[in-house]
């Protein structure tokens, strides 16, 4: 600093010392408004400009999602993580207006600002234990967190409603989704399997009921590459459970796996036919789901006629859908059975409507019999009739059987209420049992009761006889006579057979006389050899002679040379 001058009139710089001395006035000098000093400040306010410009620019997206309980989350800690990599974390949580839920505030990192849209899912994973699997074993150390599965597709969102399960599949796994359209869930859930040929190849992924409460619609999803296995030819059917069935030929169990069994299961098969359709090159998103194995493989037709049929023999076992089988093949089902009375006649018969699919039937070629062309008409009078025969002689179940018969008497196709009745015969076993009966009623009428009392009678004839005297008299003069004749045959056989044993030897003594005198070199047979020999030359000579008279009949007269 410059020393101060000493001028008039100012006052000395010690008073005390020297009063008569001016004292010294300061000079000030301007300096420049800049300075140093302030360019800290400056710096750091820059500096701070600049990080919270940064800090804006790299903040993420702050959500809010709605759920019902804020079990094992805290605001600060909870993190939110996607493929378990933090993504965000909860900031604060809050009770929702109507206290039925909690709303969770969390900060996302900035990168996932692109992907907060409609789809995206959001839950909380705990550890969880269901028919399906576990799942969230890893929570019970390291605490709940909030699990995210971003959405690339709709529009951009903030608030979202927290997922109380976690979904079946996510948007990283490669595959396809379908809709299935059902009467009934079933034993469905989310979770539960889907077959392909007994390999697992997808699974349930939601459900939900139809706005007319008509139907179920159930969404499956199927992984990649299983998809391209689904084309239009696919059918979809119900595999939960075990499936048991009982016919003609014996006890039938079906089931695709122990864990269809327990949570259920879907399974589909594409179906091999004769037509030559091919499949299209657009599959559709929405299949039926069919209750079972063998209404999936089965056909179904828009064209349906109907027809009646009248029995007279009892129908029990046969009810509404009831198999229509024509050469063991199904062609439609039972639609109605009654029971009506005719009063004229006083008897009993029985209507059944049935309901076939004539497509069911190809025509030679390939085409498709025309409506209304009469076939009906000539079938039946080629023989056609409807039968009703046992489908299984455990069940009693019954079914109506459609075969053609040459033999059978003609008959024409009736009208009746609108409906074209095709004529019906009676089954082997009515026949046999009305054959039965007759023979029944014939032996009923066989006086059966007059016949036992005729035996009665005679019966008693006997034994009146018997019990006689007359007759146990008769069999005490046999006894006696029968005593004589064992007399009398002792006394033969004492008697009268030696002697017979001596003649009978003096007899065998004399043919052996005989045969002696006959035989080969006795000179009786000698002799008669000898005789026999001159009696054949004698022959000979007679017969030389008739021949020579024959020729010369002359020689009588005149002698033998006498005529040369």
């Amino acid at each position: 600093m410059s020393e101060p001058h000493v001028g008039q009139g100012t006052s000395p710089q010690n008073p005390a010392d020297d009063p008569s001395e001016p004292v010294p006035q300061a000079i000030v000098r301007k300096r420049s408004s800049l300075s140093l000093v302030w360019l800290i400040p400056l710096v750091a306010v820059a500096i701070g400009v600049w990080l919270a410009v940064k800090t804006l620019s790299e903040k993420g997206p702050t959500v809010t999602v709605e759920f019902k309980t804020a079990s094992g989350l805290s605001a600060g800690q909870t993190k939110v993580k996607f493929k378990d990599v933090d993504v965000g974390q909860v900031t604060s949580i809050d009770v929702s207006g109507d206290l039925k839920s909690v709303i969770v505030t969390a900060e996302l990192k900035h990168a996932f600002a692109a992907f907060l849209t409609e789809n995206t899912k959001f839950w909380v994973e705990r550890p969880r234990v269901t028919a399906s699997g576990v799942s969230g074993l890893d929570t019970l150390l390291s605490g709940a967190y909030i699990a995210l599965d971003p959405g690339t597709e709709g529009r951009a969102m903030r608030d979202f409603k927290g997922l109380e399960e976690p979904p079946a599949i996510t948007t990283s796994e490669d595959g396809k989704q379908f809709v299935l359209r059902a009467p009934s869930l079933g034993s469905l859930n989310i979770g539960s399997p889907v077959y392909y040929r007994q390999i697992q190849v997808g699974q349930v992924v939601g459900y939900s009921l139809d706005k007319d409460g008509q139907a179920v619609s159930i969404e499956i999803f199927v992984s990649s590459p299983h998809d391209a296995l689904i084309t239009t030819n696919t059918r979809f059917w119900n595999a939960s459970g075990i499936d048991v069935s009982i016919s003609g030929s014996g006890v039938k169990v079906d089931t695709e796996s122990l864990l269809s069994v327990l949570i259920g299961g879907v399974s589909f098969d594409a179906l091999d036919t004769l037509d030559l359709e091919k499949d299209s090159d657009k599959v559709p998103d929405t299949f039926p789901l069919y209750p079972s194995r063998d209404a999936a493989y089965a056909k179904t037709y828009a064209r349906k006629e109907r027809y009646l049929l009248f029995f007279d023999g009892s129908v029990r076992g046969l009810s509404v859908g009831s198999p229509v089988v024509l050469k063991g093949i199904d062609i439609g089902r039972v639609l109605d059975v009654q029971l009506q009375f005719d009063r004229n006649k006083l008897r009993f018969r029985i209507p059944v409507l049935v309901e076939v699919e004539p497509d069911r039937i190809s025509i030679e070629g390939g085409q498709r019999a025309p409506e209304d062309d009469g076939l009906i008409d000539r079938l039946v009078a080629n023989g056609l009739r409807g039968q009703v025969k046992f489908d299984s002689l455990l069940t009693g179940d019954l079914y109506v059987d459609l075969d053609v018969y040459p033999d059978a008497e003609p008959q024409v196709v009736a009208e009746y209420s609108g409906y074209e009745v095709i004529p019906t015969m009676q089954t082997p076993l009515e026949a046999l049992t009305t054959k039965v009966t007759n023979v029944l009623d014939k032996i009923d009428a066989i006086p059966l009761d007059q016949i036992g009392k005729d035996l009665s009678e005679t019966a008693a004839g006997v034994n009146q006889l018997v019990n006689s005297k007359e007759l146990k008299g008769a069999i005490a003069e046999l006894e006696g006579a029968l005593a004589e004749v064992r007399q009398m045959a002792a006394k033969l056989n004492a008697e009268v057979a030696p002697e017979l044993v001596a003649a009978l030897q003096e007899s065998a003594a004399t043919l052996k006389s005989a045969s002696a005198m006959i035989s080969n070199s006795s000179p009786v047979y000698i002799e008669m050899q000898r005789m026999f020999q001159d009696v054949s030359s004698a022959a000979r000579s007679v017969r030389v002679m008739a021949d020579y008279l024959e020729r010369h009949p002359e020689a009588l007269l005149q002698g033998k040379g006498r005529g040369r």
